[in-house]
This record gives structure tokens, C-alpha cells and sequence, in this order.
């Protein structure tokens, strides 16, 4: 069809600016001075209707909501679940620790995919595969441990916090996905999103986090995390499926640590210690080797 032609011819390269847009959101963060469940809930509330739209607006996408059942339902409510936590978690982090240390904490989600893809569905992943995701566990576990002594000024803590979101996102890649093959692209994002905004509204309800009365510079911010990393990089990354090789999109994800440690340096003015920095080129091969020998295994 003409309209994939553009996808088609371009999608590589839409992948490379995806990882970026995404690597923008904890430097974002990191400035906004806003409570994390405020930032959460903004930036999906400006985001939810771009995802929503398209699938209201068709009578087929309308019909499959409809017909929705409670397998989808259940799972597509506790896959948004886990990304409201992995998403709090990381807005929380971002405000403790140097956004270069906690991106290669948080890039840890393919150690729960593989955790969960041997104990839980009893699939069999190389060896190869399995010491790649080691040593960049190693190299993250040094990283987060190798300063203790930070844990009065909220460093450790940021990383702990970081780890955790590494982790809630390779639960939610993990159950999405098994959903995720038996619906409608479209509609399961909308769905996922939804529910991540219902439990990022009923958490400020609960908490009592106030919506308004915050600096302009923290609403702008808001939107930039919507537009760019939301739209620019979700939407993309969905948008781009089908059309590229899996291992060549897991490989530039794998690369998101390199492009959130460079735009922290441009938007929070955040300079890498050479630990951070040798730590983050390790976890980064190590996790490239992880999706070659991974994918090696499937053929």
C-alpha cells in the first residue's frame, strides 16, 4: 500500500530517532520539578487521545473493543499496571541519581524477559545468550553498589528505584506479549495506555498530588515528555514493527542508555563519571550480544 511505502523506505532510520525520543524522557524528568505521578499522569493524558482516536474513529477497532474478552481484558488492565510502576519508578529515580546510572539500571528488562521466558513459559535460550545477560547484570550490580556511601543524599536510592523500573518493564514487555500476538496493534496500545493513565489518576487521588499549580517550565516539560517520547517513541516503535528486522530494533534499543547518558549532558547539563561511562558501554555490547545469540536461538 502507498501509505507504507514512507515505513518501508524509512524505517531503520525511524528506529535510530525512536531510541532517542526515548532516551529523552530522564533528562526531561530529571528537570521537572513536579511530584513523579504528576508527570505520569500529564504526559498520558496529552499523549492517551492520539493512540485513542485512530482506534474509536474505525467501526472495526470499535467491534474488536467490543468484543474483548476477559483474557484480554485482565491482561491488557495488569500489562498497563506494570507500566504505570515502571514509569513511576523511573520519574521517582531520575530526581536522585545522574540519569547516565540510572538509564543502565533501567535497561535491565531483558534479564527479566529471559528470567521469565526459562522459569514461567520453559523456553531455551543459549548459553551464549544467557552469559551475555550476566555480565551486563555484573556491570550494572557494580554500578549501583560501588558507592554506598551516597545512600544519605538519595543516590542509592535513585538507583535502587532505577532497577525497579529495569524491572517492571521487562514484566510488562513480558505479559503484553503474550497478549499482544493475539490482538489488534492498535488497540492493545490504546488499552495499555489507558489503563497506565487510570492508575496513574487514581494514584494521585489516593496520595492527594495536586495537578496545577506548578512552574510553567514543569508543564512544558510535560508536553515535551508526551510528544517526544511518548508519541515519538512508542508511537514509532509500534508504528515501525513489521517493517525492520527483530534484531536490529533490539539492538538499538539496547543502545538507549548511550542516548539518554548524551541528552542528559545537552538538557541537564549532567556530566557521566567514567564509571558510569565504562559501565554503560559494557551493559550496551553486553546486551547487543544478548539479542544476537537470542535471536540465533529462535532459528
Amino acid at each position: 500500500m502507498e501509505k507504507n511505502g514512507f515505513l518501508e523506505k524509512y524505517a531503520k532510520i525511524l528506529v535510530i530517532i525512536a531510541v532517542f525520543c526515548g532516551g529523552a524522557s530522564g533528562p526531561i524528568a530529571a528537570i521537572i520539578s513536579s511530584p513523579a505521578l504528576m508527570i505520569g499522569f500529564g504526559r498520558l493524558t496529552i499523549a492517551l487521545p492520539f493512540f485513542a482516536v485512530p482506534v474509536l474513529m474505525k467501526p472495526e477497532k470499535r467491534q474488536m473493543l467490543r468484543e474483548l474478552d476477559k483474557e484480554k481484558f485482565f491482561t491488557t488492565m495488569a500489562t498497563g499496571a506494570f507500566l504505570f510502576l515502571h514509569f513511576f519508578c523511573w520519574f521517582t529515580a531520575v530526581k536522585y541519581t545522574n540519569v547516565s546510572a540510572g538509564a543502565v539500571l533501567a535497561s535491565f528488562h531483558p534479564l527479566v524477559v529471559l528470567a521469565l521466558t526459562i522459569f514461567v513459559y520453559k523456553k531455551k535460550v543459549p548459553g551464549k545468550a544467557i552469559i551475555a545477560i550476566l555480565i551486563a547484570l555484573a556491570a550494572g550490580a557494580y554500578l549501583m553498589c560501588s558507592d554506598l556511601s551516597a545512600f544519605s543524599d538519595g543516590r542509592t536510592i535513585g538507583n535502587v528505584l532505577a532497577l525497579l523500573a529495569g524491572i517492571f518493564m521487562g514484566i510488562y514487555f513480558a505479559v503484553g506479549g503474550r497478549v499482544r500476538s493475539k490482538m489488534d496493534g492498535q488497540v492493545y496500545v490504546m488499552l495499555v495506555f489507558f489503563w497506565c493513565w487510570v492508575c496513574f489518576g487514581v494514584a494521585c487521588l489516593i496520595t492527594g498530588t495536586r495537578l496545577t499549580g506548578y512552574a510553567a517550565t514543569d508543564y512544558l516539560g510535560i508536553v515535551a515528555l508526551a510528544f517526544v517520547c511518548q508519541i515519538g517513541s512508542h508511537a514509532v516503535w509500534n508504528l515501525c514493527m513489521g517493517h525492520v528486522d527483530p534484531l536490529y530494533v533490539s539492538a538499538w534499543e539496547s543502545m538507549d542508555p548511550v542516548a539518554s547518558t548524551i541528552l542528559a549532558v545537552i538538557i541537564a547539563s549532567q556530566i557521566p563519571s567514567v564509571k558510569e561511562v565504562i559501565c554503560c558501554i559494557i551493559v550496551v555490547l553486553a546486551l547487543m550480544a544478548y539479542s544476537r545469540f537470542e535471536s540465533q536461538g529462535d532459528k
